[in-house]
């Protein structure tokens, strides 16, 4: 989705050629139809490292891309393929899936140690800095902090719009989410208000099983995935957020821009993002606390709005979406200097980022 941001709004600047890893290109949707953009097949098998690295090293040598940018682990062989063809390479790493979410894998710390030491690493939380720092021991001189941005005009309700549907959250429905905790949460307040989940993914019908275990089937509304959810957010009294990791979710930006509290699982940087009257209400792991940080909130609207508008002047401040534009937009390319870049061919493979 930020990629898909950055390039809308730098247009027909750049020429793009994207390889979804998983094959899944849904999030072209997002694209404006003017951009010069190409899908190039590269077959790619799961488990097979040796043969995808050559695969990745012909198509970088058949495309010959001006800048290499890949997302995440799940985009490792393109760096490993890029070590013998040298093209000028920007990793970024929003963050790790569930089988790093209580510790990195030293197989994964050594290999991004060796690949990545010439490549620029882009780190979106001071989380992740730290580990790309301290853990993967990458030179300093090649991270780069950009935290992520939001579109401040698009979330902000118009006057008498706020509110009135209970609590939100906004998510793909993955183990690493853990809605559970939150349905869990959700039927230990001692009224349940209504509970919108937003997004859609492998775990829908078990979770609306569980809500069915729970009792709570009938307050809890699944909406699917929502290619344009800032009405949803507008529509929230407060949002939530249970997961097990995660580094500087855009969902917790998007309900600032949104002007909410949120109630939060103690992960990445939540706690430094939000705004200092919210982060009380940044708790463990653990539905009892969730649902107690929940329930403070339902039981003070005076605060809550009060949270909910520290929440949209901080994402004010902070996190507007023109600030990591222009910082990426001089990263991409050097010759960057506050006006469109020159058109270039970028290469970007990547896991599909979905809502």
């Amino acid at each position: 989705m930020r990629f898909a941001a950055l390039a809308n709004r730098f247009g027909p600047a750049w020429r793009h050629a994207i390889v979804a890893m998983d094959g899944n290109t849904a999030c072209r949707e997002r694209l404006r139809p003017d951009l010069e953009v190409t899908f190039p097949a590269v077959p790619l098998r799961k488990g097979d490292t040796p043969g995808n690295i050559r695969r990745c090293r012909r198509a970088l040598r058949d495309l010959r891309p001006d800048l290499l940018v890949t997302y995440n682990w799940g985009a490792i062989e393109w760096a490993m393929a890029n070590l013998l063809v040298r093209v000028r390479h920007v990793h970024i790493e929003d963050g790790f899936g569930p089988e790093e979410r209580a510790r990195q894998l030293p197989r994964r710390v050594w290999t991004r140690r060796l690949v990545l030491r010439r490549a620029t690493v882009v780190l979106p939380s001071r989380t992740l800095e730290r580990i790309a720092r301290d853990v993967w021991r990458l030179p300093r001189r090649h991270l780069r902090y950009i935290p992520n941005g939001v579109d401040l005009a698009g979330f902000l309700p118009a006057p008498g719009e706020r509110g009135g549907e209970g609590i939100g959250t906004v998510a793909a429905l993955r183990p690493e989410k853990n809605l559970a905790r939150l349905l869990e949460a959700f039927a230990l307040l001692p009224v349940p208000p209504r509970l919108i989940i937003v997004g859609d993914g492998p775990e829908r019908a078990e979770l609306a099983a569980l809500a069915h275990r729970l009792g709570i089937a009938a307050c809890v509304h699944f909406t699917g995935h929502l290619a344009e959810p800032q009405a949803a957010y507008r529509q929230f009294d407060l949002f939530a957020l249970s997961s097990d990791t995660e580094q500087m979710p855009l969902s917790v930006l998007e309900a600032m821009a949104a002007g909410l509290a949120v109630a939060a699982t103690d992960v990445g940087d939540v706690a430094t993002m939000l705004a200092e009257e919210n982060r009380p209400f940044v708790v463990p792991q653990d539905a009892a606390a969730l649902a107690g940080a929940l329930a403070a909130l339902l039981a003070d609207p005076v605060r809550r709005q009060a949270i909910g508008a520290a929440n949209r002047a901080r994402a004010e401040r902070e996190y507007d979406q023109e600030s990591m534009f222009q910082a990426y937009a001089g990263l991409f390319d050097p010759s960057y200097r506050g006006v469109a870049p020159n058109p270039t061919r970028g290469f970007a493979p990547g896991p599909h980022q979905g809502p």
